[in-house]
């Protein structure tokens, strides 16, 4: 069976690479990625991985790649990220997201019209919640108040539409918030995990600085997200949705705390403005019930473990980098 991953190179993408590798998977897949730049998080597994590199935008490219492969499976993953740095370029948040969809869907129509796609989309395409909303189940309206959550309210729709229209068996995926070691410090946990273990290391001032700490989202760990996401596209219905969630909440607050116990020295916190959001909604939770039952799938890493491993993970790479100073000295 031949699996496509696009973005393969990226946080969610080189963890769910490494899980349909794993021994504990137990199955023999030849397994596809597409780059567009760095494959640092991918290195140790590039002789046993087939990668395609290019960029998703360009719809020639992406059509010879499909039409070579011809892939029975496909996790697209490339995407624009960064829910705060899409208020400052959102068409690159549209161009990323919706352009590069449309190519791939178009390449897939062409090629392999039977080949299951899984499209994630993000919690964000629920954007102004309600309090009689929560939980945040499947048939809750989408009102996205951020060009990211438009740009994945856009990606969603137009998987259902290429089922619709065309039978090309997609399914979708909303995924709360996830976390792990890996992750860029452009992400909450992460961000904290990283000033934390900079002043560790002495690489900085023991200050750590925060945006709003009140918000209170649905967490998840990357490790439960992959399998989450095969699960989905193995067992989900066509043209189907599903919310991927722990079902459960925690406020920004609660992480920050949770790592300042974790951590070995004694730090002040200060809100930074330029960590706040244009806009940020009070509080998210996922109703994950659809995907409990038609995957059996339930989390199974507790957040404080995943704090700690994104932590451990951050104390690795200030570790490293005193041990490999930049050759002017500057840090």
């Amino acid at each position: 069976m031949r699996v496509l991953i696009t973005g393969i190179s990226g946080f969610v993408g080189a963890i769910l690479a490494e899980y349909l590798m794993s021994d504990s998977f137990g199955r023999s897949l030849e397994i596809h990625g597409t780059i567009h730049r760095a494959d640092s998080r991918i290195q140790s597994l590039r002789d046993r991985l087939l990668l395609h590199k290019g960029d998703l935008r360009n719809p020639s490219w992406i059509d010879q790649v499909i039409g070579d492969v011809k892939p029975d499976l496909v996790f697209h993953l490339a995407a624009w990220s960064d829910v705060r740095g899409s208020w400052d370029q959102p068409w690159a948040a549209y161009e990323l997201n919706i352009g590069a969809q449309l190519n791939l869907l178009e390449a897939i129509r062409r090629h392999v019209p039977c080949a299951r796609v899984l499209v994630v989309a993000s919690s964000e395409v629920y954007g102004l919640i309600k309090t009689e909303d929560l939980p945040l189940d499947e048939r809750t309206p989408l009102r996205p108040n951020s060009p990211y959550g438009i740009s994945k309210v856009a990606q969603d729709l137009m998987a259902q539409q290429y089922w619709f229209n065309f039978s090309l068996p997609t399914v979708r995926v909303r995924s709360f918030n996830h976390i792990g070691p890996g992750q860029s410090d452009s992400f909450v946990a992460s961000a904290f995990a990283r000033q934390i273990a900079d002043i560790e290391a002495g690489q900085q001032e023991p200050v750590l600085r925060v945006g709003n700490l009140q918000a209170e989202r649905d967490y998840t760990d990357v490790r439960d997200m992959v399998r989450a996401y095969w699960l989905a596209l193995e067992h989900g219905e066509s043209g189907g949705v599903y919310n991927v969630g722990s079902g459960s909440s925690h406020s920004v607050q609660e992480l920050l705390e949770n790592l300042l116990q974790l951590s070995v020295v004694d730090i002040e916190v200060e809100q930074d403005p330029q960590r706040l959001r244009p806009s940020d909604v009070a509080r998210t939770v996922c109703d994950p019930a659809e995907l409990f039952r038609a995957t059996g799938w339930r989390p199974s890493i507790t957040l404080r473990q995943s704090l700690a491993d994104v932590l451990q993970y951050w104390r690795n790479y200030a570790g490293a980098r005193q041990d490999n100073p930049p050759a002017d000295g500057r840090p």
